[in-house]
C-alpha cells in the first residue's frame, strides 16, 4: 500500500539536492544509491557535458505480464538552487525564490513509492525497468546520449513528466528546431559617420518585426528567447544575435514556420546590405498517438479503477518521450499533479503526489 508520509517526506527530501539541469551530480548518486539499496540492479551512464549519469534499474517481475519502463528526469530549470519547500494547507510550495523542482521529482518520487509499496506488500507485478535522466530540460540530452537500449526489454514506456491531474496523459508531442541567427552589419563611429554604417540591430529587429510570433495557428507556436549585442554607444554594432525555437503538430508545420522566420531575416538582411548567417538544428521529433492505441488503453483502464477523471490531451511540448519513441518504445506520457512548472509559483498538491504513485503501482500490476 502507498505510504503517504514517506511518500512526501521522500519527495521534500529530493527537492532540496540541488539538480539545475548539468548539475545533477548529487541527485543521481542519490537515487543510484536509494535503488541499490531497494535491491535493484542498477547501471549508470556517462552523459558528456553533465556531471551527473543516467540511471537505469530493473525490477524483476514476479507475474509473466509484459515488461514496462518507468521514465522520469532529476534535472530542474533554473532557478533551482536552495529550494526550501513549504506545505500551505495540502499543497506543497517552495519559499518564492526557486522553481519547487516537482518537475519532475513528483515523477521520480511516485516511482519509487509504487516499487516500495509493491516489494513491501508481495503485490504480483510485470516485470519494471526505471530510466531517470539528466539534462532533459536543456534538450533531452541524456535520453540522447543513451545506447544501451539492448537492455531495456519494454516495448512501451511511461514518462511521468506531465502537467495535469494524475489521470491525464498527452497523446502527442510536436516536432521542434532551434534558430540561431546572426545579422552582420558594418561598424562605423555613430557619432562622426553613422550613415556609412549598417546597424545590425536595427536589421535583426525589422526582420523580427515581419514575423508571425508566438501561437501562429493551432498548430504552430514560435518563440524568440533572447537577442545579443554589445557595443558601445558610439559604435554602430555591426553584429546581433538571436535564439529561437518553432514547435509544430506535424514536421511540414514546423519546417513552413522555421522558412517563414529565416525569410522575413532574409529579406531585412537584403534591403539593408547587411548579411544573415543562420543555423537551424531539430531539436526532437514529434509523435501522435491514437486514443484506442493499445497502451493507452491500458492507462485509461487503471485510471478508472482507481476513480481518477481520465483526461487525454494532445501536447505542446517535449519530453524524453520524443527520443525513447525514436527506438521503437511507446510513449505514454502521464500527468503527475505538477502545476506552473518552470516558475517560481510552481506547486503540487499532496493528495495528487499520493494518487499518481497509486496509478503508477496500478500499472505494475
Amino acid at each position: 500500500m502507498i505510504n503517504p508520509e514517506r511518500l512526501v517526506l521522500n519527495f521534500l527530501d529530493y527537492v532540496q539536492i540541488d539538480s539545475e539541469t548539468g548539475h545533477e551530480g548529487a541527485m543521481s548518486e542519490r537515487l543510484a544509491a536509494d535503488l541499490t539499496a531497494m535491491g535493484l540492479e542498477v547501471k549508470t551512464y556517462d552523459v558528456p557535458g553533465y556531471e551527473g549519469k543516467s540511471v537505469l534499474a530493473k525490477v524483476p517481475g514476479t507475474t509473466d505480464g509484459e515488461p514496462i519502463l518507468l521514465n522520469a528526469h532529476m534535472d530542474t530549470v533554473v532557478p533551482g538552487i536552495g529550494v526550501k519547500p513549504v506545505i500551505r494547507g495540502d499543497v506543497i510550495y517552495s519559499d518564492g525564490t526557486t522553481v519547487l523542482g516537482g518537475d519532475d521529482k513528483s515523477g521520480i518520487c511516485a516511482i519509487l513509492e509504487a516499487v516500495r509499496s509493491l516489494q513491501e506488500d508481495g503485490t504480483p507485478h510485470r516485470p519494471l525497468e526505471i530510466f531517470f535522466s539528466v539534462g532533459e530540460e536543456s534538450g533531452l540530452n541524456g535520453a540522447k546520449a543513451f545506447d544501451d537500449y539492448d537492455a531495456i526489454d519494454s516495448k512501451v514506456v511511461f514518462v511521468c513528466d506531465a502537467a495535469g491531474a494524475p489521470g491525464s496523459l498527452v497523446l502527442s508531442a510536436p516536432h521542434s528546431a532551434k534558430i540561431i541567427a546572426v545579422m552582420h552589419g558594418k561598424s562605423a563611429h555613430a557619432g562622426l559617420e553613422p550613415q556609412n554604417g549598417i546597424n545590425a540591430i536595427q536589421v535583426m529587429a525589422k526582420g523580427i518585426a515581419k514575423m508571425n510570433l508566438l501561437r501562429v495557428d493551432e498548430a504552430t507556436t514560435c518563440n524568440i528567447g533572447s537577442i545579443h549585442t554589445d557595443f558601445p554607444t558610439n559604435i554602430v554594432p555591426d553584429r546581433c544575435e538571436i535564439a529561437a525555437e518553432v514547435r509544430g503538430q506535424t514536421a511540414e508545420k514546423m519546417e513552413a514556420q522555421v522558412d517563414h522566420m529565416v525569410g522575413c531575416l532574409e529579406e531585412a538582411a537584403k534591403e539593408a546590405g547587411a548579411v544573415l548567417e543562420c543555423d537551424v538544428k531539430k531539436s526532437y521529433g514529434g509523435y501522435l498517438l491514437s486514443e484506442e492505441d493499445p497502451y493507452i488503453q491500458m492507462t485509461k483502464k487503471a485510471v478508472e479503477k482507481l476513480g481518477l477523471p481520465w483526461l487525454a490531451t494532445l501536447g505542446a511540448g517535449g519530453s524524453d518521450a520524443c527520443v525513447l519513441v525514436q527506438h521503437g518504445i511507446t510513449p505514454v506520457v502521464l500527468g503527475t499533479g505538477m502545476t506552473k512548472v518552470h516558475s517560481t509559483q510552481e506547486s503540487l498538491k499532496v493528495q495528487d503526489l499520493i494518487d499518481f504513485a497509486r496509478l503508477i503501482e496500478e500499472l505494475a500490476k
